[in-house]
């Protein structure tokens, strides 16, 4: 099984964190969380919204990038606004790891400066300042998992208690 990592720095909001989450429960993404963060883990917030996914993530603590870094490798993808490549535009190998900032500052500029060949990002408008966090999180997880082929994710749904008519209509 492939393993991708998400990375997210400093987080502030709880229901971002709660987001991201569930996110990775549902895709087997694991989370990494580099502290400070804007909330205490038991946060009702969180809670709420990672429902009860809680038992499905594998998450790690580190108490700053330093403690990150290592205690870890392998291919790194920076999501900023800064970035000049298109997050599509990458392919993303097993155990990589995309890293997000904080909401109100993003990625630290020291970090950005020294990966700048690493650095991504979701394209948009000029005007747009940048996306939800939880929203840009998730884009980068299926960009990579689409890239992958959703490697151990069911990806087909049924429908129950319906019929299908000749002309393809539910009756």
């Amino acid at each position: 099984m492939s393993t991708l990592n998400i990375v997210l720095v400093e987080p502030e909001i709880p229901q971002n964190m709660g987001n991201i989450a569930r996110t990775c429960a549902a895709t087997g993404a694991r989370l990494h969380i580099v502290k400070p963060m804007g909330f205490s883990i038991d946060d009702k917030k969180l809670k709420r919204a990672g429902l009860d996914y809680w038992y499905l993530l594998d998450i790690t603590y580190y108490e700053n990038l330093d403690d990150f870094f290592s205690k870890n490798n392998g291919q790194f993808a920076f999501f900023t606004t800064k970035g000049r490549k298109a997050h599509s535009d990458v392919k993303y190998t097993d155990n990589c790891y995309l890293f997000f900032g904080k909401e109100t500052k993003g990625l630290p500029e020291e970090l950005l400066l020294k990966h700048p060949d690493e650095c991504v990002r979701l394209p948009m408008i000029g005007e747009a300042r940048s996306l939800n966090l939880s929203n840009t999180v998730c884009v980068g997880v299926y960009e990579v998992l689409r890239q992958w082929n959703y490697p151990e994710l069911q990806n087909q749904g049924q429908l129950h208690n319906y019929k299908w008519d000749s002309s393809n209509e539910i009756t």
